[in-house]
């Protein structure tokens, strides 16, 4: 019969064949962990080199992969981004992000404030957030869903009286694929006018649920331009936080390409004289056209009424309210 010593021995050899494997699977798993590394460094050099031109220009200072050792991500000490044609520029903070190494495809990732951000048609903004976090399931050409989540945001005018247009306590935006077709789900709570806008307003909670027909190839193509496109509203909801007044509107929408709104909207009221009232302290020009139909709606109760919008011509059920500009 062997002896213990030789039963010891046979142990200690297989302890220490099984630490040797060990050490050769993570000295072999780091070694792949920072080839995969220096390849997504890489990539990502490649990709906003091939970005950069034609008006465009695309920046990630100090990229440097990170997450060892079950994650692996990107993170740039501040991005940039700017297309001159289409009148596009955001700049903001540190960018982190991170994936597991079994599931690769699935990205988590932050952004610290604040924002520079020019968007057409609007005044060149500054965005400030106390927390920016994103998610997407990654696939070609584009993901195959996006999901984002900001806390305590202030949005401001970059020159001339920077007091913010608007805070919000949260928002979220979720979107998906659906054929040709993106979903898009938005929320916000609290979300507080700014004295330029009107003083003392009540904040509002919302919801909506869009459909963009043909949203993936105009994100394919980079046409993120209005003209031609159309969309149906599945919901959309808007009300004074912690109040039962609300406005609600769906229907199909669409802009032709000399920017003017078609559309079939039905709109119902919670208690009509509260909402157009909110409407007449923000658009105070067209105060009597809004409290006129205030009177109309009391008398319908909670009966949605049909909201035509003809080339830019609005009518609520039978009365004119005036004309919406061109986009």
């Amino acid at each position: 019969m062997p002896s213990g010593r030789q039963k010891g021995s046979r142990f200690t050899r297989r302890i220490l064949l099984l630490g040797a494997a060990i050490l050769v699977f993570a000295l072999g798993y780091t070694g792949a962990w920072f080839a995969a590394a220096r390849a997504l460094e890489s990539e990502v050099a490649a990709t906003i080199r091939g970005m950069n031109g034609n008006g465009v220009r695309a920046y990630c200072e100090e990229p440097e992969a990170g997450g060892y050792p079950f994650r692996i991500g990107l993170f740039c000490r501040s991005v940039f981004y700017e297309n001159v044609k289409k009148g596009i520029s955001v700049r903001a903070g540190a960018m982190r992000s991170a994936a597991h190494v079994y599931r690769p495809s699935r990205v988590v990732g932050e952004i610290d404030s604040p924002a520079a951000v020019v968007l057409p048609l609007l005044v060149p903004m500054e965005i400030r957030w106390e927390s920016l976090r994103a998610g997407a399931r990654l696939a070609d050409p584009l993901p195959e869903r996006i999901s984002v989540r900001g806390e305590q945001l202030a949005i401001s005018a970059q020159e001339g009286d920077t007091a913010p247009l608007a805070t919000l306590t949260a928002m979220e935006v979720h979107a998906r694929q659906q054929g040709d077709a993106v979903e898009a789900a938005i929320s916000f709570r609290g979300l507080q006018p700014g004295a330029q806008i009107a003083p003392d307003l009540a904040p509002l909670d919302g919801r909506a649920l869009v459909l963009i027909k043909d949203g993936v190839t105009m994100a394919v193509e980079g046409r993120l331009d209005p003209y031609g496109r159309s969309a149906e509203i599945r919901e959309l909801v808007v009300g004074l936080a912690g109040q039962n007044a609300e406005i609600s509107v769906s229907g199909p929408i669409s802009i032709d390409e000399n920017g003017w709104i078609d559309a079939q909207l039905r709109v119902s009221f919670s208690d009509p004289q509260i909402v157009m009232d909110y409407l007449a302290r923000i658009f105070p020009d067209a105060r009597e056209e809004i409290m006129t139909a205030a009177s109309a709606l009391s008398s319908l109760s909670d009966t949605p009424v049909t909201l035509n919008i003809r080339k830019g011509r609005l009518f609520l059920g039978f009365i004119p309210l005036g004309t919406i500009p061109p986009v």
